[in-house]
């Protein structure tokens, strides 16, 4: 298996593979629609590939996963600069392999070769074996998100 930066041409491999994990994060509470950010998905895989951001794992000329990574946006000074890794994604058939965690470790190697000091991503609450991953990877939580629905409960049952 090798890990290196794919061409524009492999945008419509790496789409369908985060489509396919889009829609399996659904059940650990995902609000992101799969098929409707198809395109989106591909548009901004193609600017990470350009722009050097976007590494694949690739065994016998299949793309098995694949890692997104890149420069923090925000915009308030800080006193750590850091990294974003947006998507690691591995065929569910190869996971378990060590495949995911050579795909995060290239990200931080290029991630620290571009100056920054730390790495930050993100893991659905509900989904325990990507927080395990992270974990076993070095990975604390740095700040958690709250969600609440503003539904009310007359909403919910369909008459109000």
């Amino acid at each position: 298996m090798t890990i290196e930066p794919p061409d524009t041409a492999a945008a419509g491999e790496i789409a369908e593979l985060w489509v396919e994990l889009a829609h399996d994060q659904r059940a650990f509470g995902s609000h992101l629609r799969a098929e409707p950010n198809r395109a989106t998905i591909r548009e901004a895989i193609v600017r990470d590939i350009i722009a050097g951001g976007l590494l694949v794992a690739r065994e016998d000329g299949m793309i098995v996963g694949f890692v997104m990574f890149g420069p923090e946006s925000e915009r308030f000074e800080q006193d750590v600069s850091r990294g974003i890794v947006r998507n690691i994604v591995v065929r569910p058939e190869r996971r378990n392999e060590g495949i995911g965690a050579e795909l995060l470790a290239a990200a931080e190697r290029e991630l620290a070769a571009a100056g920054f000091d730390a790495v930050a991503l993100s893991a659905l609450a509900d989904n325990e074996a990507a927080r395990r991953f992270y974990a076993r990877a070095g990975y604390e939580p740095h700040r958690i998100d709250f969600e609440k629905s503003l539904e009310s409960d007359s909403d919910k049952s369909g008459r109000g």
